[in-house]
């Protein structure tokens, strides 16, 4: 089974997931904070990743995940939404960008709470 590496400012995780699991699905295994403000139906893009490692292994970009990736913040070519991207046989890694990052915190703030308690959130710049 590939293994998925999920890094932020704030997190190093790697996951082992089925081949064809989604990026969102590995990163809710995981722990992952990624954020997904539409529960992963490709309505936003707040799931929005960069994928460092692997890109050509994952799935094809539908048209309506590029429609939404270009409502999204520091879009660039290695750019998924980690709700609509699934996974092929080779281990990958990626990178949580602030947006999704954001968007976690919105979602979760007893989370963002103690991590502002503790001097980590928001992030420095």
């Amino acid at each position: 089974m590939p293994k998925v590496h999920f890094k932020s400012p704030l997190q190093d995780l790697t996951v082992e997931v089925s081949t064809g699991t989604t990026l969102l699905d590995a990163a809710e295994k995981a722990g992952a904070q990624v954020g997904h403000s539409c529960g992963g139906v490709c309505a936003c893009s707040t799931c929005h990743i960069w994928v460092r490692k692997g890109l050509e292994t994952l799935s094809e970009q539908t048209d309506q995940e590029m429609d939404r990736l270009d409502m999204g913040f520091d879009v660039r070519p290695y750019s998924r939404l980690s709700c609509q991207t699934e996974l092929g046989n080779e281990d990958i890694s990626v990178e949580i960008t602030e947006e999704s990052l954001t968007a976690y915190m919105d979602e979760n703030p007893a989370i963002r709470r103690r991590l502002e308690s503790e001097g980590k959130w928001p992030l420095k710049k």
